[in-house]
């Protein structure tokens, strides 16, 4: 397992990784959007990377060892118009 913060300006995202870069992604969509890595202990992780995938395991929110972001709540519409646009914020 190796941990790592991702950083976009001053907001921080906590995540740990299993297996190797380049294996299949083992996580839905879905469910990266609604459970962080509390709700996948490492044995699970580690019968994904078993079978040849490539696991990210995060902090999805503003609580853990995630920056939190008091007062503040991104508009899904806004974040889609950005990405269309290009940003990566």
């Amino acid at each position: 397992m190796a941990v790592a913060l991702a950083t976009n300006g001053p907001v921080e995202l906590y995540f740990e990784t299993f297996g190797r870069v380049g294996g299949r992604n083992a996580a839905p969509r879905q469910w990266a959007r609604k459970f962080q890595c509390i709700n996948f202990d490492v044995e699970l992780c580690q019968r994904f990377v078993d079978r040849g995938f490539f696991v990210i395991r995060f902090d999805n929110r503003d609580v853990g060892l995630s920056t939190k972001l008091d007062g503040f709540t991104p508009r899904l519409g806004d974040v889609r118009r950005g990405r269309a646009r290009g940003s990566s914020a």
